[in-house]
């Protein structure tokens, strides 16, 4: 699983001249089930999405496609966990430790 933190690198009205697009390419990611949550930061600074997979290139390859990011308004950060303890409705996520 994947933590990614988005933080803006311009000023919000620039931001808002894109959030449409960038709301249609979390979408995207939504249907394809690699998006599993995502919010604004509190106070508006960036965001933070929730990803799913094993592979790192393809999350990093999903990040180069986002509007912020290809008109850089938005930096990212991107975090690797295992996440071997969920809740009940995030069981099919739940990962292994590696042995």
């Amino acid at each position: 699983m994947f933590i990614l933190e988005l933080t803006y690198v311009v000023p919000l009205e620039r931001v808002d001249e894109l959030l449409a697009d960038h709301v249609a390419w979390l979408d995207t990611q939504y249907e394809a089930g690699v998006f599993i949550a995502s919010g604004r930061k509190q106070p508006r600074d960036g965001g933070v999405i929730l990803a799913v997979g094993d592979d790192r290139a393809a999350i990093d390859e999903i990040v180069a496609t986002d509007p912020f990011n290809v008109n850089n308004f938005a930096t990212y950060r991107i975090t690797e966990f295992l996440a071997t303890k969920v809740v009940p409705e995030l069981a099919a996520f739940q990962q292994k430790l590696p042995s």
